[in-house]
């Protein structure tokens, strides 16, 4: 009982260490853009807010990932659900934490913010939320794509124990990598507590459009499990 508290508190910990640093770059970034208005500053601002969040993955996988593998993604729990690497009880209490800890990340960039004009880094789509002016069709099928390659790279890095010691890096780069085609679309969601807390506060257009940022990362997961499953050897399945 209390090795899945730790799991899940490490969960709830790393999910709002994601969500405040994270969508608290994204933030300063989007400050950045409007002050400059220039290309250079665009481009600048989409590479920060990607290693931002690339980052946060690397320092959350050493430091939590040995006490709960560091999901911080309901969609990442997802996957490992399909995989058969954790039970239904588990992918409960994770979603839980995950959903909990991005609300407190939220909240804790509201308070030092106190609700600027930038927003809280929610995601979304269309021409008042989207610098690529994102339809909602684009906006669903960049997210599955992106939350597709991230969680089939988390599961094939994490299949083998000698992969322990650099699987942290690779998550992180993966994630800055899909970070850097999706910011212009989205800003990026491939999670849905990460995206769940910041709408939550905001409210208006950010959270009636939440949804998308829940059901496609959901989506991209459970895909990026099966096929991992079907394209691995019959030996390693049984």
């Amino acid at each position: 009982m209390m090795s899945s508290i730790r799991k899940y508190i490490a969960e709830f910990i790393g999910t709002a260490v994601l969500v405040i640093f994270g969508c608290g770059s994204a933030v300063a970034a989007n400050a950045m853009l409007d002050a400059q208005g220039v290309m250079v500053a665009l481009s600048f601002s989409t590479l920060a807010i990607s290693v931002a969040f690339g980052l946060v993955i690397v320092a959350m996988a050493y430091s939590v990932g040995n006490v709960s593998g560091c999901h911080i993604n309901p969609a990442v729990s997802l996957g490992m659900l399909i995989a058969g690497r954790m039970s239904v009880t588990d992918f409960i209490g994770y979603v839980i934490s995950q959903l909990l800890g991005g609300i407190a990340g939220a909240a804790v960039l509201m308070g030092i913010l106190g609700g600027t004009e930038y927003g809280l880094g929610t995601n979304g789509y269309g021409a008042d939320a989207s610098a690529m002016d994102a339809t909602l069709a684009q906006a669903l099928a960049i997210e599955v794509v992106l939350t597709f390659v991230f969680v089939f790279t988390i599961l094939g890095v994490t299949s083998k124990v000698q992969n322990s010691s650099v699987a942290g890096i690779v998550i992180g780069l993966t994630l800055t990598l899909v970070h850097i085609l999706g910011v212009p679309f989205t800003g990026t969601s491939v999670n849905p507590a990460r995206s769940f807390g910041p709408a939550l506060f905001m409210g208006g257009e950010a959270l009636s459009q939440v949804w998308v940022f829940i059901v496609a990362p959901l989506i991209g997961a459970a895909i990026a499990a099966i096929v991992f499953k079907l394209l691995q050897p019959e030996d390693s399945k049984n």
